[in-house]
Protein backbone atom coordinates (compact mmCIF):
# COMPACT_ATOMS: atom_id res chain seq x y z
CA UNK A 1 0.00 0.00 0.00
CA UNK A 2 1.03 3.33 -0.81
CA UNK A 3 0.91 5.76 1.96
CA UNK A 4 0.74 9.53 1.62
CA UNK A 5 1.09 11.96 4.99
CA UNK A 6 -0.72 15.31 4.59
CA UNK A 7 0.33 17.63 8.02
CA UNK A 8 -3.46 19.48 8.10
CA UNK A 9 -2.20 21.80 10.14
CA UNK A 10 -0.50 23.53 6.53
CA UNK A 11 -3.88 23.73 4.92
CA UNK A 12 -5.02 27.27 6.05
CA UNK A 13 -6.62 28.21 2.82
CA UNK A 14 -7.25 26.63 -0.70
CA UNK A 15 -4.12 27.73 -1.96
CA UNK A 16 -2.16 26.38 0.36
CA UNK A 17 -4.43 23.03 -0.03
CA UNK A 18 -3.37 23.05 -3.11
CA UNK A 19 0.21 23.71 -3.18
CA UNK A 20 0.25 20.92 -0.15
CA UNK A 21 -1.15 18.25 -1.92
CA UNK A 22 0.71 19.35 -5.30
CA UNK A 23 4.16 18.98 -3.30
CA UNK A 24 3.38 15.80 -1.36
CA UNK A 25 1.53 13.72 -3.71
CA UNK A 26 3.72 14.72 -6.60
CA UNK A 27 1.28 16.26 -8.90
CA UNK A 28 2.14 17.13 -12.50
CA UNK A 29 3.33 20.50 -13.60
CA UNK A 30 -0.18 21.06 -15.53
CA UNK A 31 -2.56 20.52 -12.49
CA UNK A 32 -4.93 23.06 -12.22
CA UNK A 33 -5.32 23.70 -8.39
CA UNK A 34 -9.02 23.04 -8.64
CA UNK A 35 -11.42 20.40 -6.75
CA UNK A 36 -11.92 18.88 -10.75
CA UNK A 37 -7.66 18.39 -11.08
CA UNK A 38 -7.34 16.92 -7.34
CA UNK A 39 -10.00 14.55 -8.46
CA UNK A 40 -8.20 13.35 -11.19
CA UNK A 41 -5.26 13.27 -10.16
CA UNK A 42 -5.37 11.30 -7.36
CA UNK A 43 -7.39 9.11 -9.52
CA UNK A 44 -4.27 8.40 -11.34
CA UNK A 45 -2.53 7.97 -7.98
CA UNK A 46 -4.74 5.17 -6.82
CA UNK A 47 -4.45 2.21 -9.18
CA UNK A 48 -2.78 0.49 -6.49
CA UNK A 49 -4.50 0.42 -2.99
CA UNK A 50 -3.40 4.42 -1.88
CA UNK A 51 -3.34 5.36 1.93
CA UNK A 52 -4.15 9.11 2.19
CA UNK A 53 -3.26 9.92 6.21
CA UNK A 54 -4.54 13.09 7.09
CA UNK A 55 -2.62 14.44 10.10
CA UNK A 56 -4.03 17.15 12.62
CA UNK A 57 -7.56 16.72 10.72
CA UNK A 58 -9.57 17.60 14.37
CA UNK A 59 -7.18 21.30 13.79
CA UNK A 60 -8.85 21.51 9.88
CA UNK A 61 -12.03 20.44 11.21
CA UNK A 62 -12.22 23.19 13.63
CA UNK A 63 -10.62 25.80 11.75
CA UNK A 64 -11.01 25.10 7.84
CA UNK A 65 -13.89 22.36 7.56
CA UNK A 66 -14.32 23.29 4.23
CA UNK A 67 -10.86 21.76 3.17
CA UNK A 68 -11.53 18.57 5.29
CA UNK A 69 -15.09 18.73 3.67
CA UNK A 70 -13.06 18.25 0.06
CA UNK A 71 -11.11 15.74 0.98
CA UNK A 72 -13.70 13.66 2.03
CA UNK A 73 -16.08 13.96 -0.42
CA UNK A 74 -13.69 14.28 -3.61
CA UNK A 75 -11.87 10.99 -2.17
CA UNK A 76 -15.29 8.89 -1.86
CA UNK A 77 -16.58 10.59 -5.82
CA UNK A 78 -12.66 9.08 -6.68
CA UNK A 79 -14.15 5.48 -5.51
CA UNK A 80 -17.43 5.97 -6.45
CA UNK A 81 -16.39 6.73 -10.17
CA UNK A 82 -13.66 3.16 -10.19
CA UNK A 83 -16.69 1.52 -8.70
CA UNK A 84 -18.66 2.59 -11.49
CA UNK A 85 -16.26 1.20 -14.44
CA UNK A 86 -16.14 -1.87 -12.76
CA UNK A 87 -12.42 -1.30 -10.77
CA UNK A 88 -11.27 -1.91 -7.00
CA UNK A 89 -11.99 1.64 -4.74
CA UNK A 90 -8.25 1.86 -3.85
CA UNK A 91 -8.63 4.91 -1.91
CA UNK A 92 -8.43 5.22 1.94
CA UNK A 93 -8.53 8.34 4.18
CA UNK A 94 -7.90 8.49 7.80
CA UNK A 95 -7.66 11.32 10.22
CA UNK A 96 -7.66 11.61 13.63
CA UNK A 97 -10.76 13.62 14.17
Amino acid sequence: MITFKINGRKLKDWKSFHSEFKTKLNFPDYYGENMDAWIDCIDELTEKPTLLQIENGKYLKENVPELLNAILECGAFVNYRKIEIGENPNLLIATDC
